[in-house]
């Protein structure tokens, strides 16, 4: 089988065909530019087209015998490559279609992480743990691994750890031998229109799944955890649950015999982090993909004791806001998100699948519903707000940058200047 990926070297898609190439796939692809991931694909030998997705390389593709079509959520309406590919008659898919032929394909047990928050670290974090123990894990996840490859598969493999995105309905193609769901906080108005619509999907999600970790009741227990942030340790305790139950199910199978739980707890509470999810880009200088008020608390969360930690004298945010049509819907929750904060500039939203009949909201309608409005303001992606940031960082400050959006690659070539 031979599969062409529009959009393949980013977080997303790059990790999926590492997993394929591993399992034997025959996989190439385009981007736009260099993703993440690019460097691990070139590596593993996955052939990568950069620049114009005008159609030429994938019709060179076609004629070598591509059959499979996949392409990114983000590819944008009137794509040449789709028009190819659609006139060429090749079967076309997203990518969880992918995922899920490649699970069933290997006979893998699927270890699906969902939630509206907190998913790629807890996915991450169980990534991290079974690594160090060496259970027969493979695994996808939408973010850069300092300690991994965003993606791995091995023959003999006997699990697939796999963050479940909810977007675009996408998680509900799967039939997880395990679910975890980590938080159900209303999001993507784009996709679900009311917030019971959220929830049903989210219910329609655990009830496909064999076994189900999930937040309802009281939630897993975080005490035995000296990570910062409780929103960390619930992560941390997300994932002890799954690695104890992957050990439940190899016992069953007399494959291993009783873990050490204290081992394991040591385990998670050295967990070096993940891309973009507090990331330390430098002394004093992080960045997180918080863009929802509710990732936003736990990530001041985090950000306040790790500043308490370090001795910092304070938290300085830069937070640029993610997709208008989200932000209508939110807004409202935004009035203790920054509580804590010595400092917020607030960037204007990154523009990105809008309802075009929304004003576009803009930085002081967001200040001005704060409690603590007195230390936010408005601020642009330019050199007046690199010196402030530079400034705080040599007062001693933690500056956190919260965004899901191209604040990230602008903070860190201002950082390799």
């Amino acid at each position: 089988m031979k599969i062409y990926i529009s959009g393949i070297s980013g977080t997303g898609m790059g990790p999926l065909a590492l997993m394929a190439k591993k399992a034997g796939i025959d996989v190439c692809g385009s981007d736009l530019k260099k993703g993440a991931i690019y460097d691990e694909l070139i590596e593993a030998g996955i052939e990568v087209k950069i620049g114009e997705q005008d159609g030429e390389f994938l019709c060179e593709k076609i004629e070598e015998g591509v059959e499979w079509f996949v392409y990114t959520s983000a590819l944008p309406e009137g794509s040449i490559e789709l028009e190819y590919a659609e006139s060429a008659g090749l079967r076309i898919s997203k990518r969880d279609n992918l995922t899920e032929f490649l699970v069933r394909k290997q006979k893998l047990k699927m270890v699906a992480v969902a939630g509206t928050h907190g998913k790629t670290t807890t996915t991450a974090m169980i990534i991290w743990a079974c690594l160090k123990l060496n259970l027969p894990v493979s695994y996808v996840v939408g973010s850069t691994l300092g300690f991994a490859p965003s993606g791995s598969y091995d023959l003999g493999d006997e699990y697939f750890i796999y963050e479940a995105d909810e977007y675009d309905r996408n998680f509900l193609k799967f039939y997880p031998w395990l679910a975890v769901i980590t938080t159900v906080s209303y999001d993507h108005p784009d996709i679900y229109k009311t917030p019971e619509d959220y929830e049903d999907a989210f219910e329609t999600f655990r009830m496909q799944a064999e076994n189900v970790l999930d937040a309802y009741g009281e939630g897993p227990a975080t005490d035995q955890f000296t990570l910062a942030g409780e929103a960390r340790r619930q992560d941390a305790a997300f994932a002890l649950g799954a690695v104890l139950t992957i050990y439940t199910d190899l016992m069953e199978q007399g494959e291993a015999s009783l873990p050490d739980f204290d081992e394991i707890v040591q385990i998670l509470n050295e967990f070096p982090g993940v891309g973009r999810r507090f990331e330390k880009l430098s002394d004093g200088i992080y960045t997180d993909y918080a863009h929802h008020p509710e990732e936003i608390k736990a990530t001041m969360e985090v950000a306040l004791e790790q500043a308490e930690i370090d001795k910092k004298k304070g938290v300085v945010v830069v937070y640029q806001p993610h997709q208008n049509t989200r932000q209508h819907e939110v807004q409202d929750l935004y009035y203790d998100a920054f509580i804590g904060a010595h400092k917020v500039f607030w960037l204007p939203t990154y523009l990105t699948r809008e309802d075009e009949s929304l004003p576009i909201l803009l930085p002081m309608d967001f200040i001005n519903m704060l409690d603590n409005a007195e230390v936010a303001e408005p601020a642009e992606l330019n050199d007046k707000l690199w010196q402030e940031i530079q400034k705080y960082r040599d007062d001693n400050y933690l500056v956190i940058l919260m965004t899901a959006g191209p604040a990230d690659g602008w903070l860190r070539e201002k950082l390799l200047d």
